[in-house]
């Protein structure tokens, strides 16, 4: 796993990942509890994955952001690529992604995702990135290029995408949408009161009018979004984020255990149960949403592909009932 110092090259040069964190004092890393602990990663399909993903020099969101289930889904040959490069505009406290002047975009990218994609034979796959705040249209054009070469290379794998904000880049959004993947993620992160802590670079309701104005261009669109809980928030904040979630017509919400990746980042206020993992999620239910995936381990991508066949199911079965 990544951490505060990347070696950059094969000397014994380092480079400051999170230089914005550098100064923060440092905050203890609680050991987390049995129900979190996963198995370091050592099968030949992990092995497969990671040797595919450096042949055709990529970047994973499994690596940078330093995720538990990375041993799980490589084995499979599932992975999240992460495009636009590896360094990020943004500094979330709970992010493990570099932070800094990101490099120019590489215009070969779309091709060589959509040859990894191909080669892995992935009936489903995720594309995410970092924040691009430095260009002109937020990235929303890269994004419509990996989509379109995926399609011609991959005609059968359906396309999700996790996408940035998008703040104060218009017309960004509509590129995207038109480009036509499968499900269009959006991850609120967090509560609105932690906003200013945890996500200071974003805007609550702009995230949430971002995933409804996804159902306005494209009503078929499936929409997703995730938050990570154990930052000091409250249940009855949870909630509402679900009711706000629905008032813009989410379909997915995932929800997961927020772990620290270093001292420098923000702090683990607590860990959350299975049982109350499990209660989030029959509430989330009620309120409406077609799928929802709650545990201490659950990520955007976790189960990605398996969860969108169970998404296109209910949203079936929702419409048969309603034509009853």
């Amino acid at each position: 796993m990544v951490t505060i110092l990347d070696r950059i090259n094969s000397d014994a040069e380092k480079r400051v990942r999170h230089p914005e964190k550098a100064h923060r004092p440092d905050q203890e890393v609680l050991r987390k509890p049995d129900w979190i602990r996963v198995k370091a990663p050592t099968s030949k399909g992990y092995a497969e994955t990671r040797s595919i993903v450096k042949e055709h020099k990529l970047v994973t969101v499994c690596e940078e952001a330093g995720c538990p289930n990375i041993g799980e889904c490589w084995d499979k040959k599932h992975a999240t690529f992460m495009i636009m490069g590896e360094i990020c505009t943004r500094a979330c406290a709970f992010c493990n992604v570099a932070t800094g002047k990101p490099n120019a975009l590489d215009m070969a990218e779309p091709e060589s995702v959509a040859k990894a994609v191909k080669e892995m034979g992935l009936s489903h796959v995720v594309i995410t990135s970092v924040d691009r705040d430095d260009l002109e249209d937020g990235g929303a054009e890269h994004f419509e290029k990996v989509i379109w070469a995926i399609r011609a290379a991959s005609p059968s794998t359906t396309i999700e995408i996790l996408t940035p904000d998008f703040l104060k880049k218009p017309g960004a959004l509509e590129r995207v949408v038109a480009a036509k993947p499968d499900v269009f993620n959006h991850n609120m992160e967090t509560v609105p009161g932690n906003y200013l802590t945890v996500r200071p670079g974003a805007r609550y309701f702009h995230s949430v009018r971002l995933l409804q104005r996804v159902k306005e261009l494209d009503p078929t669109m499936f929409t997703k979004s995730g938050i990570m809980v154990g930052l000091g928030e409250e249940r009855n904040e949870v909630l509402q984020l679900m009711d706000d979630l629905r008032v813009a017509d989410v379909d997915f919400l995932t929800i997961g255990q927020y772990l620290q990746p270093t001292k420098k980042h923000h702090a683990v206020m607590s860990f959350v149960t299975p049982d109350e993992f499990k209660s989030y999620e029959t509430v989330a239910y009620t309120k409406g949403f077609l799928m929802v995936a709650s545990s201490p381990l659950t990520r955007s991508s976790h189960h990605a592909g398996d969860d969108f066949a169970r998404l296109r199911a209910a949203r079936e079965k929702k419409m048969l009932i309603a034509a009853e």
